[in-house]
């Protein structure tokens, strides 16, 4: 019976350079990432929570504040990032450090998949054998991933946010790329099915040891733009019933406001566009617990 092998099986006898060829990407992953300063993932483990809404008005906000923050569209077949920060139709750049990626809304630069399609309804298609392409996918996305995250010229940056695809195989994917993952923002919204879905999320958080995980509540309640007044938009509170259940804190509640969408999808981030509202108080909230996170590089501490 044929056994495949591993990577860490495969040596020069093979002649085949797997192994280097694998350790010289995750070396030039590590040397690119150095000059981050913290690697944020934005996810959830369940689709239609505003997961990349969230991550472009908080992107918006830590650059309002003076931060370098960087952008990465993981969602590799549904990406929407180029778009919610208005470089749809940018080029992209190559140059010796790397691919130069286009700056959009307050001089965000961004990477997404959207970027190397034709058509905005061009749907992803991969070079494969031509046969069993699911046994392909996976190697492939994740290769496309660890490009993003490597091979663009992002420079020096305070945050790299990574806006992480539903399922929790892709949150696995980003923890196997960037094994020191040090802050998780996990997006949910108040109803039950959100929080039966995003618990998996958090349990595989926890498993993983990630330094800091909190949950960003979205859609809490309708910011009716005619009163102005705040109405729930869900029977009772998920998220809040979630924080108590697993112990991780809310960091942000962010209210259900119809212009938050339309302005986010014609590529203004709404927090540039009403900084003073209730949208951007949430969001400025959610930077600030950023800021005020203190990360503790495990490796970096002296044993006692």
């Amino acid at each position: 019976m044929r056994r495949f092998r591993t990577y860490n099986e495969v040596d020069h006898s093979t002649e085949s350079e797997l192994l280097e060829q694998v350790l010289e990407q995750r070396s030039k992953l590590a040397h690119r990432l150095e000059a981050v300063g913290t690697v944020v993932a934005v996810a959830s483990g369940k689709g239609g929570v505003g997961k990349s809404a969230v991550t472009a008005n908080l992107a918006a906000t830590l650059a309002q504040k003076g931060h370098r923050v960087g952008v990465v569209d993981a969602d590799l077949n549904g990406p929407s990032l180029a778009q919610m920060l208005g470089v749809r139709n940018a080029s992209l750049v190559d140059q010796e450090d790397g691919v130069v990626p286009p700056r959009g809304a307050a001089g965000i630069p961004v990477i997404s998949m959207e970027l190397l399609q034709g058509a905005q309804d061009t749907p992803l298609r991969w070079r494969d054998p031509g046969a069993d392409t699911f046994i392909w996918q996976s190697t492939m996305e994740t290769t496309a991933l660890r490009e993003f995250l490597s091979d663009v010229a992002w420079g020096e940056l305070d945050y790299l946010l990574v806006d992480v695809p539903p399922g929790t195989d892709k949150i696995a994917r980003l923890l196997e790329l960037v094994p020191g993952l040090p802050v998780a923002l996990v997006v949910t919204t108040p109803s039950d099915m959100s929080r039966s879905v995003v618990a998996r999320s958090l349990r595989m958080l926890a498993e993983a040891e990630v330094p800091v995980v909190a949950l960003v509540a979205n859609m809490t309640e309708y910011h009716c733009p005619g009163c102005g007044e705040l109405h729930p938009l869900f029977p009772g509170d998920g998220a809040q019933e979630l924080a108590r259940t697993s112990q991780i804190p809310i960091w942000a509640s962010v209210p259900f406001d119809p212009r938050l969408a339309r302005e986010t999808d014609s590529g203004r981030p709404w927090v540039l566009e009403e900084p003073e509202g209730q949208v951007a108080g949430a969001f400025l909230e959610l930077a600030r617990q950023l800021a005020a996170t203190h990360i503790v590089d495990p490796s970096s501490q002296e044993a006692p």
